[in-house]
């Protein structure tokens, strides 16, 4: 153990003498509380350490101590259905103890030690076993089949292989070398967990949201920004792609959001169904709560806990969902540490190192090959809400995020006062995904899915440029061609991208219905022109009452709207072909 004496306090920074022989991102423990903290600067004995917990009180003299281990995650059965801080205490286990507020210096088990868990075994005595190889498993949840893997950097001959009844801290197996096993793993949350090679996005993150799966849609794997104003829907946003979207394990990491947020979250999720299973969605879900109130510091710690834990559930084979929002507070909290350290300020007074963080941590998702000897393939997909101050997307948050993030979803402040939600705006937003999963589209949903997909993108952005004529000589003053775009392009606003989170129905979308959704508007897009060439008048279409049907198409049940719409597309290609006068 190395011992030294505090000799400065900044805040959450604190620097100490006498700390020779620790190292970087070490864990220590400052003051009688022993606050939690890490080192994070070297300077011949000096320390400088980043402490995760509210050091009020801490004076100069006090004894410092590092025991020369880094910040690790506990990893094992039980993290699912668990809610943590930023430093992974679980809080449920704190509240008990110490009531609605966490007392300075407790500390708290990740994976609950009186539990016991029912392993079976999955390898004998004799067998050869490396990094990564399934050891047995564990009944985590009803649907989740937790595996219990050798852990990276590690191996051996079988000695010794139990089965039964044990906690997670109980060795289940031993090799002939002396390695003894348990069903948890440590792992330092700053270090990615290794990979056997990453593979290429193809397959698309479903989240059953029309705007983002049809016009912006990102790959299992892949990483998406979700920058907006005050009150765009951020986090609604990512609460619905927490509940709806298809990963086998859901993350949400609450950086530095406001308590009464994370309240609902914390209040509602325990509360809601998953669809597929019929299971509590919390049986798949892993909390980590860090509100704006607690310690800046640990708002860093956050981030990296989750990625951590999601990478631990990549390796088993699953498909992973994390949800930071937002990464903005922690930005601003790399600012505030920053500033204590009086390292030379970059853009906004963001740290020069900003960008680097950013990609070092986005790139830390992926879809990928397991370790071990037979082939798992499991993906992390990352989603992170910027809250750029006054909706200003050139700040420096929102733009280093936007230099390596795969999709961008705009949030657009004229839409959420217009009550348009989602408020993605589709003139601003992007994503780098589309030809990666147009073969995937082609094969499950439809072959001509791109091309009905660009041409209702192509209405909308000729919609963008029609209403700078509008505003000057009004609608009335336009071509039928060009008021029937302008009609079109109204429906795909309010009946195909508008989506109401908390109806039964419409809450969620299938990439099916979508397809067919989307066909029927392109379709009477189609058909319109079509008519209008042969001299039907715009007047003459819009009094046969196709809009109202159009506006309901949201309503049908999934199993009866494939047949239902390509019925209503032929309606309507029959009724508006009737009023062509040969």
């Amino acid at each position: 153990m190395i011992e030294g004496r505090i000799t400065r306090v900044s805040g959450p920074v604190v620097e100490a003498e006498g700390m020779t022989g620790a190292r970087m991102y070490d864990v220590a423990y400052v003051g009688e509380l022993k606050l939690i903290g890490e080192v994070i600067r070297l300077e011949g004995g000096r320390a400088v350490i980043q402490v995760y917990e509210d050091t009020s009180g801490l004076q100069v003299g006090e004894v410092a101590t590092s025991e020369g281990e880094p910040l690790v995650v506990e990893l094992g059965p039980g993290l699912l259905t668990s809610i943590f801080d930023g430093v992974q205490r679980r809080l449920t286990d704190l509240a008990s103890q110490y009531g609605d507020f966490i007392t300075r210096g407790t500390v708290s088990d990740a994976l609950p030690r009186g539990r016991e868990w029912e392993f079976i075994p999955a390898v004998k005595a004799g067998d050869r076993v490396g990094e990564g190889d399934v050891l047995g498993f564990v009944d985590e949840t009803e649907r989740t089949k937790h595996l219990v893997m050798v852990p990276p950097g590690s191996g051996g001959i079988i000695s010794e292989i139990k089965s039964g009844t044990f906690r997670v801290d109980e060795t289940i197996a031993a090799t002939d070398d002396g390695k003894e096993f348990t069903m948890m793993q440590k792992w330092p949350t700053r270090i990615p967990r290794p990979v056997v090679r990453k593979l290429d996005p193809v397959v698309p993150f479903v989240t059953g949201t029309r705007v983002l799966d049809t016009f912006f849609p990102v790959a299992q794997g892949g990483y998406s920004i979700i920058p907006g104003g005050f009150g765009t829907g951020k986090t609604v946003t990512e609460q619905t792609l927490a509940k709806w979207a298809q990963a086998d394990i859901v993350i949400y990491v609450g950086c530095g959001e406001r308590g009464n947020e994370m309240t609902e979250v914390l209040s509602e999720f325990p509360e809601l169904e998953d669809l597929r299973t019929g299971e509590p969605l919390m049986k798949r879900t892993i909390l980590v709560a860090n509100t704006s109130n607690m310690p800046v510091a640990a708002r860093e710690a956050s981030i990296y806990t989750g990625i951590t834990m999601a990478e631990y559930y990549r390796d088993m084979g699953y498909d992973v969902a994390m949800m930071a929002d937002s990464t903005s507070r922690w930005g601003e909290a790399l600012r505030e540490v920053s500033g204590r350290l009086e390292e030379m300020p970059g853009e906004e007074g963001y740290p020069a190192y900003l960008g680097t963080r950013l990609a070092d941590f986005y790139e830390r998702c992926g879809r990928a090959t397991c370790l071990g000897s037979e082939e798992r393939i499991g993906s992390i997909t990352v989603v992170g809400a910027v809250s750029p101050p006054g909706g200003d997307f050139s700040e420096p948050m929102t733009q280093n995020s936007l230099r390596i993030s795969g999709a961008f979803w705009a949030l657009d402040t004229p839409l959420a006062q217009r009550r348009h939600f989602p408020a993605i705006s589709w003139l601003k937003s992007y994503s780098l995904y589309i030809d990666q999963v147009e073969e995937w589209f082609a094969s499950n949903v439809a072959g001509d899915w791109k091309q009905i997909r660009d041409k209702a993108m192509m209405i909308l952005q000729k919609e963008a440029e029609l209403q700078e004529i509008v505003q000057l000589v009004g609608p009335d003053a336009l071509p039928e061609f060009a008021r029937a775009t302008l009609e079109v392009a109204r429906m795909l606003r309010e009946d195909y991208l508008q989506q109401f989170a908390f109806s039964d129905v419409d809450a969620f979308c299938s990439q099916k219905k979508q397809y067919h959704m989307l066909k029927v508007i392109v379709g009477y897009y189609d058909v319109l022109q079509e008519v209008l060439v042969k001299g039907v008048s715009l007047k003459e279409v819009l009094e046969i009452p196709f809009s109202e049907r159009i506006a309901r198409m949201k309503e049908i049940p999934e199993e009866e709207a494939p047949e239902k719409l390509e019925d209503l597309l032929t309606e309507i290609q029959n009724s508006l072909r009737k009023l062509i006068k040969y």
